[in-house]
């Protein structure tokens, strides 16, 4: 079967999408929504760097809605924009169309949201019969996908320990939130507990409900590495007295310590944070999970883009993990669904065959 999907979405990670689905047997791009009005009915190919695909895209979300699709491919803004992420969702849902997304981080583990941000969704996949999935890489399948597969493994868990160890350089993203490249003195937004916990916290109680653990309490760690001196990167420079790196932890408590834990050290070039964790299979750009227990297990992955770029892969990789599931949603009972709630999505259809392109 050949799933229809509409792409919403053309900032970094959709326009890798597009280029990878042009190619795959088991989607075809029927639609194309964006928010620049400079991109209103300029070809989706086009946009993404690649030949023409005959589909132009359109900011008219409700037109592009009426369009024959068994998805919306949803690459929204961050949840910053809760708001307008929920609007567009709801519209889409109600419209008939599954969706699968990377914008609200949140909603990762509905579960864990207060009841009047998801009951929107839950109240237009109702009335669509339809359903909604929202992934990334962190949080997303690095921090509930694949320790949850790796603890299943184990005979015992004593703790888990996920690691995000990142150079940020040529992250063309948002990370203001860190307070990266901020006066060191200067509270970052994520530096608030419940900020940070709400905004990439969900996966913990995911992983708790998953291994039939109770949580006691979720708290956080958080640090940072002043520059010494001016640090310059390819997007700007990190003046000295101000923050070059960010290492927090996010600890959900069982037994009366710390068990379950997602922790980062986000950098700005590997000059910053010399005594800080570091990938060992790379020179940094890696996620590592640890499984205290039995057996021990260290897992650590690499993403690379076509030109080595670790932010590239771990892009590409959090867009085609929304778009490797839309079969798996579509078949799903209407509703809300988080990892928990999908089978195993072994990438069907990747392994291009020779003269297939």
């Amino acid at each position: 079967m050949t799933y229809k999907v509409i792409v919403q979405g053309t900032g970094f990670v959709g326009k890798m999408v597009i280029r990878e689905l042009v190619v795959h047997p088991d989607f075809e791009i029927v639609g194309c929504v964006v928010h620049d009005p400079a991109k209103d009915g300029v070809d989706a190919g086009e946009i993404a760097g690649i030949a023409p695909i005959g589909v132009a895209a359109t900011t008219d979300l409700d037109a592009a809605l009426t369009l024959p699709a068994d998805a919306v491919a949803h690459f929204g803004p961050t949840a910053a924009l809760a708001g307008q992420n929920i609007d567009h969702l709801s519209r889409a849902l109600r419209a008939g169309k599954n969706v699968v997304s990377t914008a609200m981080t949140p909603f990762v583990y509905p579960k864990s949201c207060p009841s009047s941000m998801i009951e929107p969704i839950e109240k237009a996949c109702r009335e669509g019969g339809t359903s909604c999935f929202t992934t990334g890489i962190d949080p997303g399948f690095m921090n509930d996908l694949l320790p949850m597969t790796l603890a299943g493994v184990c005979g015992r868990v004593d703790r888990i320990r996920i690691q995000e160890i990142l150079d940020y350089s040529t992250y063309t993203g948002d990370y203001a939130p860190m307070g990266l490249g901020d006066p060191i003195e200067q509270e970052a937004l994520l530096e608030k507990p419940e900020v940070l916990i709400f905004s990439w916290g969900h996966t913990v109680p995911m992983v708790a409900d998953a291994m039939g653990v109770e949580l006691e309490k979720i708290d956080t760690v958080w640090e940072k590495w002043e520059a010494p001196e001016r640090i310059e990167y390819p997007l700007g420079a990190i003046e000295p007295g101000c923050c070059a790196a960010v290492r927090f932890e996010i600890r959900g408590w069982v037994g009366g310590e710390p068990r379950i834990i997602v922790e980062h050290t986000n950098r700005i070039t590997n000059a910053a944070a010399p005594d800080w964790p570091r990938a060992k299979i790379e020179e940094n750009d890696a996620y590592r999970i640890v499984i205290e227990g039995s057996p021990n297990i260290v897992q650590e992955t690499a993403l690379r883009g076509a030109s080595g770029d670790a932010n590239a892969g771990g892009c590409l990789a959090t867009g085609m993990r929304a778009v490797n599931a839309i079969p798996a949603v579509c078949a799903a009972k209407p509703g809300l669904l988080s990892a928990l709630d999908l089978p195993l999505i072994p990438g069907h259809g990747n392994m291009h065959l020779k003269g297939s392109e």
